[in-house]
């Protein structure tokens, strides 16, 4: 189909919101959201009234002389967002969209804004200042790589570890569902993986529909909720410091994996909450995507996959403080790699790999090769997650 200068377009349903630089545009036949600046909004006003594309472009040079304007072009882009419903009166070959149903409607956002309230933000964040308090009080608190083995036998530390990661995760994730439904928005589970790790996620994508200044909650939703489990499990390790060893064994598991959750956040070279965070009270969005772009041009030994600028011009210095946090974060990777990764799993192959010349009549021989299985089985979630992830 030809587009020129003398064409009409028809768009189908948006609705258009102004953010802090930019406007967010909502398609409201697949729920999805595009970033547009101020000109591009003009455009799509010009073309509701049913002006022709030349018009416009006219239009536009005059009210914006330092932009480049080409309507073509724009007409093209929105073509392949499947944005526009008609050309000439011509009805567009329209693509079957499989459009994800969202839920937890039957949670009323009543019960979400019990839990998310001006009241229990300020308790989060005394709470939040209280863990802190107590690991500087405390350094025998301090999760250690040792605490993820409960038992003697590895085959009952990985189920546990599981078991409770597991529960840890889904209550992080209820914070985010809550904090959801507390502004009325429909949402659901899915999984998905960050590095080796796989994990529950929050679609939040309807989050979009909310002011700027209200999202923040939502993205902090789930470490508000983190905060509380770490308090409970630091408090019940020295109220019960006397008590039974499986008790305190299962309390570091739950400060050690929800701690490395937490530290996790700060890695904001993967799309952590505080990513999202970060690109929202900045006002720049994709900023993973442009930071990417800058830093293959600092590094020579990278070659840039695309010879356009992207990024608006008064967004670059966001852009390069983010790079300098993305760069902070695989440290911080780093960090928890040797920390503990490197050294939890050479102490647990350190403990099964001598069961493996023990013979099947041993039980240690069982106990490595049911380790064995477990991680095998873990992988094989992960490439489920990776897989799942490409394929969307």
């Amino acid at each position: 189909m030809s587009i020129t200068f003398d064409s009409c377009l028809s768009l189908k349903p948006v609705d258009i919101r102004k953010e802090k630089k930019h406007y967010i545009v909502e398609d409201k036949t697949s729920g999805e959201f595009f970033e547009m600046p101020e000109v591009c909004i003009d455009a799509i006003n010009f073309i509701n009234n049913g002006k022709t594309l030349g018009d416009i472009e006219q239009l536009l040079k005059e009210k914006y002389p330092n932009e480049e304007v080409n309507l073509i072009d724009f007409a093209g882009q929105l073509l392949e967002l499947q944005l526009i419903a008609e050309v000439d009166g011509v009805i567009i070959d329209k693509k079957i969209l499989k459009i994800d149903r969202l839920g937890f409607l039957w949670l009323s956002p009543q019960i979400g804004k019990i839990f998310f309230n001006k009241i229990s933000l300020f308790l989060y964040a005394i709470l939040f200042i209280t863990n802190v308090c107590l690991f500087i009080a405390q350094p025998v608190l301090f999760p250690h790589y040792q605490d993820l083995f409960i038992f003697d036998l590895m085959v009952l530390n990985i189920p546990a570890w599981m078991l409770l990661t597991f529960i840890l995760v889904l209550i992080h994730e209820f914070g985010h569902i809550l904090a959801m439904r507390a502004q009325n928005l429909p949402t659901k589970l899915e999984v998905s993986h960050r590095l080796f790790l796989v994990v529950l996620e929050t679609d939040m994508s309807t989050v979009w529909k909310l002011p700027s200044g209200n999202r923040n909650v939502l993205f902090l939703a789930g470490l508000c909720f983190d905060t509380v489990i770490l308090t409970i499990a630091l408090i019940s390790q020295l109220i019960f410091a006397n008590g039974p060893a499986i008790f305190l064994s299962i309390m570091h598991v739950v400060v050690l994996d929800t701690f490395i959750r937490m530290v996790y956040q700060c890695c904001v070279y993967m799309k952590t909450d505080l990513y999202y965070v970060f690109e929202n009270v900045s006002g720049c969005y994709n900023l993973m995507e442009n930071a990417q772009q800058q830093l293959r041009k600092w590094l020579p030994f990278q070659q840039s996959a695309s010879n356009g600028e992207v990024v608006f011009a008064e967004e670059r210095r966001v852009v390069t403080v983010y790079s300098i946090f993305y760069f902070i974060g695989v440290f911080v990777t780093l960090g928890l790699f040797v920390i503990y990764y490197i050294p939890q799993l050479l102490f647990a192959w350190k403990k099964v790999l001598p069961g493996f010349a023990a013979g099947p009549a041993s039980l240690p021989f069982w106990d490595a090769m049911l380790f064995t299985l477990q991680i095998l089985i873990g992988i094989g979630l992960l490439l489920y997650a990776l897989r799942k992830k490409n394929a969307r």
